[in-house]
């Protein structure tokens, strides 16, 4: 079930594509588009490095509103190097001072293995330069992600760095303390 506003049948079928669909929907958002007359610093000064899964709304979830906080999202939520890449410029440029970290229960990583990178090498004859940043227990690469982010000596601003497990089921958060 998408949560998304949904297009007329014959417009959807029409357009051909979901990136059609996307493209027509900008249309109709564009027409009554008005700028906001805000800059690219977060009002609220905070980053917010989630997981890209579908069912986190986290504007909804957090209660925030458009120019509030720096959102920076991938597979997991993992902090690999561009998301340090992305803090750094969030706190050295832009002004923000916290960290929120957010994974979630039921999360896709839960269930790969680093063994993903070498299937896809033996598909495509060539092995990705990344790491998926599997997991088994969230809580711990909570833990983890907040250690790297602390430890960064690009980042500035190290103080306020905290972790969460947004549960999908409720829409709870629950705080994860640092060290177990």
């Amino acid at each position: 079930m998408s949560t998304s506003p949904q297009l007329p049948a014959e417009s959807a079928v029409a357009s051909g594509t979901v990136t059609d669909r996307l493209v027509e929907a900008n249309q109709d958002y564009a027409s009554g588009f008005t700028d906001p007359g805000m800059d690219a610093r977060p009002v609220l000064q905070v980053a917010v490095v989630a997981c890209m899964d579908a069912r986190l709304d986290l504007h909804a979830a957090l209660g925030l509103e458009l120019g509030d906080c720096h959102t920076i999202r991938n597979a997991g939520g993992a902090v690999t190097d561009d998301v340090i890449r992305s803090l750094t410029i969030s706190q050295r440029a832009l002004g923000t001072r916290s960290v929120v970290l957010i994974h979630h229960t039921g999360c896709g990583l839960e269930s790969l293995t680093e063994d993903f990178r070498h299937e896809l090498e033996a598909e495509v004859g060539q092995r990705p330069s990344w790491a998926v940043e599997a997991f088994r227990d969230v809580d711990q690469d909570v833990r983890q992600s907040m250690q790297r982010v602390r430890t960064s000596p690009f980042l500035l601003h190290t103080d306020d760095v905290r972790g969460f497990v947004f549960d999908v089921k409720s829409g709870l958060l629950r705080e994860i303390a640092p060290t177990g």
